[in-house]
């Protein structure tokens, strides 16, 4: 997984960046949940914020370096004997995509959901430790 790490910046460049960057939060797209990446000594921690929704309905994918989070609730069909006067509830669904690099085992992404809270535990491979070769001298 890639991580940016940030600069620490002065008051001026600050606001000048205010004006020419766009905070996640301010997207275009406001059905995309927030996400908190931390990261320990043997594993990358994901924590999607995604209240009130059903687990059944999220999909996770590793595909070629890329991990993907998606969800999608479709609602219930109407039915004929009732009239609608207004329906006001929608069908919810959003992606999120995030580059996995060789460090992560992407075999062992574990995830659960708690809380309105998605969680995702993207454990580091094993480093291979080269042992020290002894050369005989002839």
């Amino acid at each position: 997984m890639t991580l940016v790490k940030h600069n620490y910046r002065n008051l001026n460049n600050l606001f000048d960046e205010f004006f020419t960057t766009v905070p996640a939060a301010w997207s275009k797209d406001l059905n995309v949940p927030p996400v908190n990446i931390h990261e320990s000594n043997d594993a990358f921690n994901l924590d999607l914020q995604a209240p009130g929704l059903n687990k059944e309905d999220f999909k996770i994918s590793v595909e070629k370096g890329l991990l993907t989070i998606s969800y999608e609730h479709k609602t219930e069909e109407e039915s004929k004997d009732v009239k609608t006067y207004r329906k006001e509830f929608a069908t919810r669904s959003f992606k999120r995509t995030f580059s996995v690099d060789e460090k992560i085992n992407a075999d062992a992404i574990t995830a659960k959901y708690d809380a309105g809270v998605l969680k995702l535990t993207l454990p580091k491979k094993e480093e291979v430790k080269v042992q020290p070769k002894q050369i005989a001298i002839q």
